[in-house]
Protein backbone atom coordinates (compact mmCIF):
# COMPACT_ATOMS: atom_id res chain seq x y z
CA UNK A 1 0.00 0.00 0.00
CA UNK A 2 3.01 2.26 -0.37
CA UNK A 3 1.47 4.22 -3.22
CA UNK A 4 -1.71 5.09 -1.35
CA UNK A 5 -0.22 5.59 2.09
CA UNK A 6 3.08 7.32 1.53
CA UNK A 7 2.94 8.58 -2.04
CA UNK A 8 2.02 12.10 -0.91
CA UNK A 9 5.21 12.76 1.01
CA UNK A 10 7.85 15.10 -0.32
CA UNK A 11 10.37 14.30 2.38
CA UNK A 12 10.80 15.07 6.05
CA UNK A 13 9.66 18.52 7.15
CA UNK A 14 12.02 19.96 9.75
CA UNK A 15 11.81 23.23 11.64
CA UNK A 16 15.56 23.48 12.16
CA UNK A 17 18.55 21.27 11.44
CA UNK A 18 19.46 18.75 14.13
CA UNK A 19 21.48 15.64 14.88
CA UNK A 20 20.12 12.18 14.21
CA UNK A 21 22.35 10.66 16.87
CA UNK A 22 19.46 10.05 19.27
CA UNK A 23 16.20 11.30 20.61
CA UNK A 24 16.56 14.68 22.28
CA UNK A 25 13.70 14.65 24.74
CA UNK A 26 14.12 14.23 28.47
CA UNK A 27 11.92 13.01 31.29
CA UNK A 28 11.01 16.56 32.33
CA UNK A 29 10.28 17.70 28.77
CA UNK A 30 9.40 14.58 26.77
CA UNK A 31 8.98 14.72 23.02
CA UNK A 32 5.43 14.05 21.84
CA UNK A 33 5.27 11.66 18.89
CA UNK A 34 1.80 11.24 17.37
CA UNK A 35 1.41 8.38 14.90
CA UNK A 36 -1.43 8.62 12.40
CA UNK A 37 -2.04 5.04 11.32
CA UNK A 38 -4.73 2.76 9.91
CA UNK A 39 -5.57 -0.93 10.07
CA UNK A 40 -6.33 -0.70 6.35
CA UNK A 41 -2.82 0.46 5.41
CA UNK A 42 -0.30 -2.27 4.64
CA UNK A 43 2.58 0.18 5.14
CA UNK A 44 1.55 0.89 8.73
CA UNK A 45 2.42 -2.23 10.80
CA UNK A 46 6.18 -1.47 10.90
CA UNK A 47 5.34 2.02 12.18
CA UNK A 48 2.95 0.59 14.77
CA UNK A 49 5.72 -1.70 15.97
CA UNK A 50 8.22 1.15 16.12
CA UNK A 51 5.80 3.25 18.15
CA UNK A 52 5.70 0.42 20.67
CA UNK A 53 9.46 0.75 21.08
CA UNK A 54 9.26 4.52 21.43
CA UNK A 55 6.51 4.10 24.03
CA UNK A 56 9.02 2.38 26.33
CA UNK A 57 11.12 5.53 26.60
CA UNK A 58 10.79 7.99 29.47
CA UNK A 59 11.80 10.89 27.21
CA UNK A 60 9.03 10.27 24.67
CA UNK A 61 5.25 10.35 24.87
CA UNK A 62 4.19 8.10 22.00
CA UNK A 63 0.54 8.24 20.94
CA UNK A 64 -1.25 6.21 18.29
CA UNK A 65 -4.08 8.08 16.55
CA UNK A 66 -5.86 5.79 14.06
CA UNK A 67 -7.55 7.61 11.19
CA UNK A 68 -10.66 6.67 9.24
CA UNK A 69 -9.96 7.74 5.65
CA UNK A 70 -8.85 4.29 4.46
CA UNK A 71 -12.00 2.55 5.72
CA UNK A 72 -13.41 2.32 2.20
CA UNK A 73 -10.64 -0.07 1.14
CA UNK A 74 -12.38 -3.13 2.57
CA UNK A 75 -11.71 -2.97 6.31
CA UNK A 76 -13.20 -0.50 8.74
CA UNK A 77 -10.57 0.45 11.33
CA UNK A 78 -11.93 -0.66 14.70
CA UNK A 79 -9.99 2.00 16.62
CA UNK A 80 -10.25 4.95 14.24
CA UNK A 81 -11.74 8.33 15.06
CA UNK A 82 -12.57 11.12 12.64
CA UNK A 83 -11.23 13.48 15.31
CA UNK A 84 -7.75 12.15 14.57
CA UNK A 85 -8.24 12.58 10.83
CA UNK A 86 -9.18 16.22 11.45
CA UNK A 87 -6.19 16.69 13.75
CA UNK A 88 -3.82 15.32 11.13
CA UNK A 89 -5.29 17.61 8.48
CA UNK A 90 -5.07 20.60 10.81
CA UNK A 91 -1.37 19.90 11.31
CA UNK A 92 -0.84 19.76 7.54
CA UNK A 93 -2.71 23.03 7.08
CA UNK A 94 -0.75 24.67 9.87
CA UNK A 95 2.57 23.63 8.35
CA UNK A 96 1.34 24.75 4.96
CA UNK A 97 2.49 21.64 3.12
CA UNK A 98 -0.77 19.69 2.88
CA UNK A 99 1.04 16.43 3.67
CA UNK A 100 -1.50 13.87 4.95
CA UNK A 101 -0.61 10.17 4.70
CA UNK A 102 -0.15 6.99 6.69
CA UNK A 103 1.96 6.07 8.50
CA UNK A 104 2.81 9.65 9.47
CA UNK A 105 4.21 10.89 12.74
CA UNK A 106 3.94 14.48 13.90
CA UNK A 107 6.60 15.42 16.42
CA UNK A 108 5.95 18.09 19.06
CA UNK A 109 3.16 19.46 16.85
CA UNK A 110 5.74 20.89 14.47
CA UNK A 111 7.42 18.42 12.09
CA UNK A 112 6.36 15.26 10.29
CA UNK A 113 8.13 12.11 9.19
CA UNK A 114 7.28 8.66 7.87
CA UNK A 115 6.28 6.67 10.92
CA UNK A 116 8.51 3.68 10.17
CA UNK A 117 11.73 5.68 9.72
CA UNK A 118 13.43 5.94 13.09
CA UNK A 119 16.30 8.12 11.88
CA UNK A 120 13.89 10.70 10.47
CA UNK A 121 11.84 10.67 13.68
CA UNK A 122 15.01 11.19 15.70
CA UNK A 123 15.97 14.12 13.47
CA UNK A 124 12.53 15.67 13.93
CA UNK A 125 12.71 15.24 17.70
CA UNK A 126 16.14 16.89 17.80
CA UNK A 127 15.23 19.79 15.54
CA UNK A 128 11.91 20.60 17.17
CA UNK A 129 13.46 20.24 20.61
CA UNK A 130 16.01 22.90 19.67
CA UNK A 131 13.26 25.14 18.32
CA UNK A 132 11.08 24.68 21.40
CA UNK A 133 13.88 25.21 23.91
CA UNK A 134 13.02 28.79 24.93
CA UNK A 135 9.28 27.99 24.97
CA UNK A 136 9.18 24.82 27.01
CA UNK A 137 7.16 24.82 30.19
CA UNK A 138 6.47 22.20 32.83
CA UNK A 139 3.40 20.10 33.54
CA UNK A 140 2.71 17.16 35.82
CA UNK A 141 -0.15 14.68 35.87
CA UNK A 142 -1.41 12.76 38.92
CA UNK A 143 -4.42 11.09 40.46
CA UNK A 144 -5.98 12.51 43.59
CA UNK A 145 -8.92 10.41 44.70
CA UNK A 146 -11.19 10.10 41.67
CA UNK A 147 -9.77 13.21 40.01
CA UNK A 148 -7.09 13.60 37.39
CA UNK A 149 -5.01 16.60 38.45
CA UNK A 150 -2.90 18.64 36.03
CA UNK A 151 -0.36 21.05 37.54
CA UNK A 152 0.76 23.64 35.01
CA UNK A 153 4.00 25.54 35.40
CA UNK A 154 4.50 29.13 34.26
CA UNK A 155 5.69 30.03 30.80
CA UNK A 156 9.37 30.98 30.63
CA UNK A 157 10.19 34.66 31.12
CA UNK A 158 9.52 36.71 28.01
CA UNK A 159 7.32 34.06 26.39
CA UNK A 160 3.76 35.03 25.43
CA UNK A 161 1.18 32.26 25.04
CA UNK A 162 -1.50 33.39 22.61
CA UNK A 163 -3.82 30.38 22.56
CA UNK A 164 -2.71 27.79 25.09
CA UNK A 165 -4.85 24.68 25.20
CA UNK A 166 -4.67 21.80 27.64
CA UNK A 167 -5.65 18.45 26.11
CA UNK A 168 -6.03 15.08 27.75
CA UNK A 169 -5.55 11.89 25.76
CA UNK A 170 -7.10 8.80 27.31
CA UNK A 171 -5.08 5.83 26.09
CA UNK A 172 -4.89 2.06 26.07
CA UNK A 173 -1.33 0.83 26.45
CA UNK A 174 -1.66 -2.21 24.18
CA UNK A 175 -4.40 -3.65 21.94
CA UNK A 176 -4.20 -6.67 19.61
CA UNK A 177 -6.46 -6.40 16.56
CA UNK A 178 -7.09 -9.34 14.19
CA UNK A 179 -7.70 -7.94 10.69
CA UNK A 180 -9.84 -10.20 8.51
CA UNK A 181 -10.27 -8.08 5.37
CA UNK A 182 -8.42 -5.48 3.38
CA UNK A 183 -4.70 -5.21 2.73
CA UNK A 184 -3.72 -6.47 6.20
CA UNK A 185 -6.12 -9.43 6.16
CA UNK A 186 -4.90 -12.42 8.11
CA UNK A 187 -2.67 -10.34 10.35
CA UNK A 188 -3.02 -9.57 14.04
CA UNK A 189 -1.53 -6.14 14.69
CA UNK A 190 -0.57 -4.77 18.08
CA UNK A 191 -1.25 -1.09 18.68
CA UNK A 192 0.42 0.83 21.50
CA UNK A 193 -0.75 3.84 23.50
CA UNK A 194 -3.88 4.04 21.40
CA UNK A 195 -5.79 7.25 22.02
CA UNK A 196 -9.40 6.37 22.80
CA UNK A 197 -10.49 9.92 23.56
CA UNK A 198 -8.89 13.32 23.03
CA UNK A 199 -10.51 16.24 24.82
CA UNK A 200 -9.68 19.83 25.67
CA UNK A 201 -9.95 20.28 29.43
CA UNK A 202 -8.84 23.88 29.83
CA UNK A 203 -6.98 26.92 28.59
CA UNK A 204 -3.53 28.11 29.58
CA UNK A 205 -2.38 31.74 29.45
CA UNK A 206 1.16 31.10 30.60
CA UNK A 207 0.55 31.39 34.32
CA UNK A 208 0.97 28.56 36.79
CA UNK A 209 -2.20 26.80 37.86
CA UNK A 210 -3.99 23.54 38.49
CA UNK A 211 -6.76 21.80 36.58
CA UNK A 212 -8.83 19.12 38.24
CA UNK A 213 -10.99 16.81 36.13
CA UNK A 214 -13.18 13.98 37.46
CA UNK A 215 -11.92 10.76 35.94
CA UNK A 216 -15.51 9.79 35.11
CA UNK A 217 -15.84 12.78 32.78
CA UNK A 218 -12.96 11.82 30.51
CA UNK A 219 -12.77 8.03 30.72
CA UNK A 220 -13.09 6.09 27.50
CA UNK A 221 -13.72 2.41 26.86
CA UNK A 222 -10.61 0.36 27.52
CA UNK A 223 -8.42 3.27 28.62
CA UNK A 224 -5.85 2.41 31.27
CA UNK A 225 -3.48 5.38 31.02
CA UNK A 226 -3.47 8.99 29.89
CA UNK A 227 -1.33 11.88 28.74
CA UNK A 228 -1.71 15.62 28.98
CA UNK A 229 -0.59 17.92 26.15
CA UNK A 230 -0.19 21.69 26.43
CA UNK A 231 -0.39 23.09 22.92
CA UNK A 232 -0.30 26.61 21.50
CA UNK A 233 -3.28 26.65 19.17
CA UNK A 234 -5.41 23.83 17.80
CA UNK A 235 -2.49 22.32 15.89
CA UNK A 236 0.53 24.30 16.98
CA UNK A 237 3.71 23.60 18.92
CA UNK A 238 3.44 21.40 22.00
CA UNK A 239 5.20 23.26 24.80
CA UNK A 240 4.66 20.76 27.63
CA UNK A 241 3.44 17.20 28.11
CA UNK A 242 3.25 14.49 30.75
CA UNK A 243 1.82 11.01 31.05
CA UNK A 244 0.23 8.81 33.70
CA UNK A 245 0.72 5.09 33.10
CA UNK A 246 -2.04 3.77 35.33
CA UNK A 247 -5.00 4.76 37.46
Amino acid sequence: MTRRCTGLIAGLVLIASGSTAGLAGDAAHPAVVELFTSQGCSSCPPADELLGELAKRQDVIALSMPVDYWDYLGWRDTLASHTFTERQRAYAAGRGDGQVYTPQVVVNGMAHAVGSRLADIEAAVASTGDQLGPWRSGVTLRMEGDDIVVDLGPAPAGVTISDGRVLIAMTTRSIDVPVTRGENRGRTITYYNVVRKLAEIGKWDGTAGTLRVPKSQVMAEGSDSCAVIVQNGAAGPIVAAARLDGF
